[in-house]
């Protein structure tokens, strides 16, 4: 499905929601590479992505979700990117140092 997926977005076309469903169900389960991921994700970004293509995507990777189940009462969750790349003080990182 990914490389009709490419195709599609190399001739412009955007994807339906069902169809990016299929594409982000087969990168989930490791059926894709890693050059059709990355071309894929190009494409998209490339052509803007539509609600659709979102949609779907956003969609498959609910559904394929592990839930994480943790009998430590007092976890914390810090979450970040790590930076983005300007130099600037990452807030999230600092968390994580104080809480450790």
């Amino acid at each position: 499905m990914i490389q009709e997926a490419i195709e599609r977005l190399v001739e412009g076309f955007d994807l339906s929601e069902i169809e990016s469903y299929a594409v982000m169900k087969e990168i989930m389960r490791g059926d894709a590479t890693e050059a059709q991921v990355a071309a894929y994700l190009s494409l998209l970004c490339h052509k803007g992505e539509t609600v659709d293509e979102i949609s779907g995507s956003v969609r498959c990777v609910r559904e394929c979700a592990v839930p994480v189940r943790l009998k430590a009462s007092d976890a914390i969750d810090l979450c970040g990117t790590g930076g983005d790349g300007r130099l600037s003080f990452n807030i999230s990182t600092t968390a994580a140092f104080v809480v450790a």
